[in-house]
């Protein structure tokens, strides 16, 4: 992974996320994507908190975005791996989340988002 690429997939992904545009979001997914996420369990009934393929995530995320409407993400730092970053942020209510992300080429096939313990 590239500084530069990471830096700039951040800033898309932030720009995305912080407009509420669920496809500028999807963009960046391969359709196999597995995503987890603890908030998912809540959200996708019966997914355990694994979102498995594309159209999956479209309605976790789109169904995230309506129920949060004041949404807004602020990036913290930017970690980079061999294939994966970690953008570790702050969301619309002071949280501080780490979005684990792992390319498989241009896409990310596999996330993982992970919450601060209190």
């Amino acid at each position: 992974m590239d500084t530069a690429i990471a830096q700039r997939f951040a800033a898309d992904w932030l720009d995305a996320w912080n407009a509420h545009d669920l496809e500028a979001i999807l963009r960046h997914f391969g359709d196999e994507v597995i995503f987890t996420s603890p908030l998912a369990i809540r959200i996708i009934e019966g997914s355990d908190g694994v979102i498995r393929g594309k159209e999956q995530l479209r309605a976790y995320w789109s169904e995230g975005l309506r129920r949060n409407p004041e949404l807004h993400f602020e990036v913290e730092s930017l970690y980079l791996g061999v294939n994966s970053i970690v953008i570790h942020y702050r969301n619309h209510s002071g949280g501080l989340v780490n979005e684990v992300l792992v390319f498989g080429g241009a896409l990310v096939v596999e996330g993982h988002a992970t919450y601060l313990v209190p």
